[in-house]
């Protein structure tokens, strides 16, 4: 055992130098196809909630389509029918009604 592991000391350095480079190569595809973009979508969509305003056609999260009737600092009213109003947070919000969302687009 003893002379297995004394074998494999003494080529290691270039071997751990790849092992190394092999492991921060994973990281950093990880970083640049995985984290990177959710970073990005998470931004996009904290921007979007934070501009709504009076008259905005919106989906919340559920797929309830409303028109924005009023909105507070954390909440938001949909009217949803004529007379018909609903609160919700705002982070509910899942998209503008009039963007067709990403699947309907590719199959047009």
């Amino acid at each position: 055992m003893l002379s297995i592991l004394l074998q494999a000391a003494a080529g290691s350095n270039t071997s751990m130098i790849y092992n190394v480079l092999l492991w921060v190569a994973i990281i950093g595809v990880f970083y640049f196809f995985m984290i990177r973009p959710q970073q990005k979508k998470q931004k996009d969509q904290k921007s979007f909630v934070d501009n709504l305003k009076k008259g905005d056609s919106v989906v919340t999260i559920g797929g309830l389509h409303g028109r924005i009737a009023s909105v507070d600092a954390t909440t938001v009213t949909l009217e949803v029918d004529r007379g018909i109003k609903m609160t919700f947070e705002k982070s509910s919000i899942s998209r503008e009604a009039t963007v067709k969302p990403a699947a309907e687009a590719e199959k047009q």
